[in-house]
Parts: C-alpha cells; structure tokens; sequence
C-alpha cells in the first residue's frame, strides 16, 4: 500500500488485490467515520475483530460532516489503512460499518451496517430536502425516517439499522415501515463499557482529583444552538460556570465539563480552553471528549446537562441530574428522551446554585425510564454484534467469547487553582478549625467566619498577590528551579511583606510552611491516601495563627480540619534546616 501525495493510502484494486498485502485472502471491512463522534462508536466494536487474521480493516470518511476537525489524529491513533471516499466505493470490501448517516452511503457497493452514535436515534437533523422546504418543524428525526434511511428509488439503503431498544423500533415502523426489515436488536456497547466499569468508580473519582467527601458536579453540553453550551437558547453556560466554582467550597467539590466532540473539534481544543479559561484557573476540569467522558460520567455525583446522549446516560446510571437546557423541539416527541426532558428538573439560574444541587442528591431517586429504554439487552451487545457481522461477512465466528474493551484509566488530573481563593475559617475547638474555600468569587463568600485571602504564585493578578495573606505554590522537593521548600517559603515572603505565611506543596498529602516569625513546618495528612489540597491546611494553620494561637499548641496533637462533613488530621512538625 502506497501513501499518495494527498497523504491517503492507494489500496490496490481489482487484479492487484491479490498482491496487495501478505493476507491476500483477509475480507475487509470498511469503517465510515464521518467525524470523531461518529469514530467513538466505531471505537467501540474495534475488538469485535481482534485476532481474526481473515478480517481487513480500512478506514475511510465520506467527507460530508461539518465537523471533521480531530479525524487525522483519531486516525493515526488507530493506525488501520485510511483510503479516500472515491477510492472506496470502487474497493471489493464486503461488509462497511457506519456510526452515521450522510455522504452517499448508498453508493457503497456492499452490505452496510448503520450504528447509533447516541441514546437511539432521538433528535430531529434537517437533511437538504427538508432544509428546502423552509417549513417550521420540517426536520425529520435522524436515522429513523424516510428522508435518512430511503434512496433516490424509494427503497432502503441499509441493510442493517442498529437499534438498542424494541421502542426504536416501533418508532422506525411508524416513520419509515420501508425499512422495518432492516432492523436489528443489538444492545448499546457504549453504554456496557460504562455498565462493565461501574466497579471502578473510586478509582475514576481520584483521577479526577476527587477526595473522599468530596462532590463531583459534571457538567454536560451537546452540540446543539440550543444546548448548555450554544447561545441559542439562554446562553446559560458563560454565567453558570464561573457561579460554580465561586459559590461551591473548593474542598467539598469538583467540578468538570464533558463538551460534545462537535464542540471540541468545530471550534478547536484551544478555543475552549480560551472560552473557559476563567473557570479553568477555578479548578474546572475539561474532559476529553473521546478517551474520559464515560470515566468522568461514572465518578459523578451529580450532573448539570441538556437534552444531549450523554445527560440521559447520566440518568440511566442512577446519577441525579439537572437541566441546564432542554430544547424538547430539536427532539422526536414519541423518543422516551422527550419524557426525560419534560420531567426532569431544570436548573434555575436565579437562585443559588448549591442549595439546588445539594437538595438535588438529597432527594434522589433513580428513575426507570432512562435505565430501562437505554438498552433492551444490557451486557450483550458484543455478542449480537459480532454475531451480525459475521453473518454479514460470510464467515463462521471466532471461537473467543466476543468481548469489549475496558475503559481505561485516564490520566490523573490534578486539580488546578491559581484564581484567588476567599476563604473562611472558624475555630471550632482545641486545634480544630473549619475551612471554606471559594476560587474567584464575584462577592464575599456567605457566612461569619473570618476571611483571609490565599492566593496561588501563578495567579493571572499580581495586584492580589500583594495584598495576599498566604501565598502558596507546588512543585517537587528537590526542583532546582525552586531550590529547597525552605528557599522557596523564604524568597516568597521576602517578595510579599504584606502575606504572613508562605506555603509549598511537595506532594498531593503534604506541604511546607514559613511563617512571618521564621517557624519552618511541614504539614502532613494523617491518612493511608490524600484526602484534601494541601494548601487548604496552610489555611487552616494561618487562622489558628491569626487567632493568637501558637504552633506549639498543635504539637503533638496535631491540627483538625474540618471542610464539610470531612474531617481531616494533620500533623504538624517544625523542620531544621541545615546550614549551607
């Protein structure tokens, strides 16, 4: 196989077919990747050909989706042979496997495979024959209608539709009898990814830099003009991110953002995070929309979402979840996800945000609709697929149970603050003291405690770092950039007269201080794994301080801090530094 100029693969055709590799007689299979959310779910079924050398695998895209952005690197990522779209509908390839619709899938000359790319087939998409009818509501809903399934003569294109539930199917015999016996029950592989790794939620959660106690709030936009994220509807989402990460304490949530992949692709990776930047600096957590919603979907406690696949997944789950958006008109009325949307709270953007959320996970209880019309056969959908496939290829099935891959791990997300904190502190007894911590507040953080400002050296604002009471940093121990903790602690107070402590963070469980007076400490979690920001102890150690008390009164005991319903024990122990 040749790499054209164009940078596609020439695959040999015709008479040279046989001498196009060393697997001659390998039947390929065509995977359609119209743009990377189509290629998720194609990602999904990849394994269902793992270890079959009778099976070739080509890739192709048919060029017609708005949103192609991200397809070279997804395909170099999967490293399979890309050929261009006018190469193969000429290429001798048996079976084509689709996650969507459009680009003249019937020129194909094989048996087609249509997959859903979402929860079913629920929202209405204009093709360019309802565009041209300019009629109000003229779209017809995606891949379950006459207009996506039906070819110039009047007959369907597909030989199989993928559906996931018996409602789809009444759905597609009201809307487009045509193609009924075209229809295959199969399952959801995405959603069995998620169900498969359920057991591993915790370890997600500490991915995510979510500490026991803690509350993760995910937030979750289609694509749509009108979902969480457009400014069709009431552009919600600008105002409601910043809201979050100021009017939520720091220690007792996270907060993170899963945006459709039509999102991250059609305006750029580096646009959002320039969209979002503030909110970044707060410690929101952006997700990568192709490798991490699922994982970030499981640690969630609770989800602000619309009328996007991702938010009923959510629901399915069991997950308590409010509707920023709900557009009910960009959705087929008869979907089981209308019900959802018309049911499900909605967010209310006037009133404060954490009574809503906490009353939210208070008072949950699962719905069955979600979890039930998700998937009719939870747990099967490898085999019912691989037994398609295989059906359609001419080839009896390999002997190997057909399995899915296991989501995996994502790398750890250390949660990121270098917005200005307002904390508040109280002494609650001998050695404990209550923390909240509010990043880039619009106000003064709500209640009676005393507020000091702590401030991350990083931050985009030097004018707050000089009138910072406790500056604080992280980095290695033994970085050379920095020196030592106890160079950096002193450098940093001599650089701000104004802040009275100084901290360093060496470790996710530990950091080291510098008082006004000179103390050098180290603070440490007393706990088998962390379980808070260490800089969050820095605070509490400056209103004990503040309060008139001294360090010794923490020793041997220790300090308690209390954030939420969390406690946290500290140990505090002063540090000799050796002369130079």
């Amino acid at each position: 196989m040749d790499a054209g100029q164009d940078g596609w693969i020439r695959v040999p055709v015709g008479d040279d077919a046989a001498r196009w590799a060393t697997r001659a007689d390998s039947r390929p299979v065509l995977l359609v990747v119209h743009n990377v959310t189509a290629a998720t779910r194609l990602l999904d079924v990849l394994p269902l050909f793992h270890d079959d050398l009778r099976v070739q695998l080509l890739a192709t895209t048919p060029g017609s989706s708005a949103f192609r952005a991200g397809l070279a690197e997804l395909f170099a990522k999967v490293d399979v042979p890309v050929v261009p779209w006018e190469q193969a509908v000429r290429l001798p390839v048996q079976l084509a496997i689709s996650a969507s619709f459009g680009g003249q899938l019937a020129a194909l000359p094989c048996q087609l495979t249509i997959l859903s790319h979402g929860v079913g087939y629920t929202k209405k998409l204009a093709t360019p024959r309802s565009r041209d009818t300019g009629e109000p509501g003229s779209a017809p809903v995606f891949g379950l209608s006459r207009e996506w399934l039906l070819g110039e003569d009047g007959a369907p294109f597909v030989d199989a539709l993928v559906l996931s539930h018996p409602e789809q199917l009444e759905r597609l015999r009201a809307a487009c009898p045509e193609a009924v016996h075209t229809a295959v029950l199969a399952g959801d592989p995405c959603f069995d990814r998620v169900l498969a790794a359920r057991g591993h939620r915790e370890r997600y959660r500490r991915t995510l830099g979510t500490h026991p106690g803690q509350r993760l709030v995910l937030l979750n936009s289609t694509w749509h003009t009108e979902s969480l994220f457009g400014d069709g509807g009431d552009d919600l989402l600008p105002a409601l991110l910043p809201r979050l990460t100021s009017e939520l304490p720091a220690d007792e949530y996270r907060v993170a953002a899963v945006l459709h992949p039509n999102i991250w692709y059609g305006h750029g990776p580096g646009q959002i995070r320039i969209w979002l930047d503030r909110a970044r600096r707060a410690g929101l957590t952006l997700v990568d929309p192709l490798d991490g919603w699922r994982q970030a979907l499981l640690a969630a406690d609770v989800v602000i979402g619309d009328h996007g696949s991702v938010t009923y997944y959510a629901a399915a789950l069991g997950t308590p979840v409010l509707l920023g958006a709900a557009p009910l008109a960009a959705l087929d009325p008869d979907a089981p996800i209308s019900d959802f949307v018309r049911e499900t709270p909605r967010l209310d953007p006037t009133a404060p945000l954490r009574p809503q959320l906490d009353t939210l996970i208070s008072e949950h209880q699962p719905r069955l609709g979600p979890a039930e019309f998700t998937t009719s056969h939870p747990g099967e959908s490898a085999a019912r697929l691989r037994r398609l496939f295989y059906a359609q290829l001419g080839l009896p099935e390999p002997d190997e149970p057909a399995l899915l891959e296991p989501l995996p791990l994502p790398r750890y997300e250390l949660p990121s603050r270098t917005a200005p904190l307002r904390v508040l502190t109280w002494l609650r007894g001998s050695g404990e003291v209550a923390v909240e911590r509010y990043a880039d507040p619009r106000s003064e953080p709500p209640g009676d405690g005393e507020v000091h400002l702590a401030v991350h050296e990083d931050t985009r604002d030097p004018a707050q770092l000089a009138i910072a009471d406790v500056v604080f940093g992280e980095g290695s121990a033994t970085d050379p950039r920095f020196g030592s903790p106890a160079r950096w602690t002193a450098e940093t107070l001599l650089r701000h007269p104004h802040s009275a402590l100084a901290a360093y963070v060496t470790s996710p469980d530990a950091c080291t201080v510098r008082t006004r007076d000179g103390q050098l400490l180290r603070l440490t979690a007393d706990s088998a794994e962390p379980t808070a920001d260490p800089a969050m102890y820095a605070s509490a150690l400056h209103a004990w301080l503040a309060a008139g008390k001294s360090v010794e009164e923490l020793m041997p005991e220790g300090l308690t801090v209390r954030t939420g319903a969390a406690v946290h024990s500290v140990q505090v122990t002063s540090v000799r530094v050796t002369p130079a």
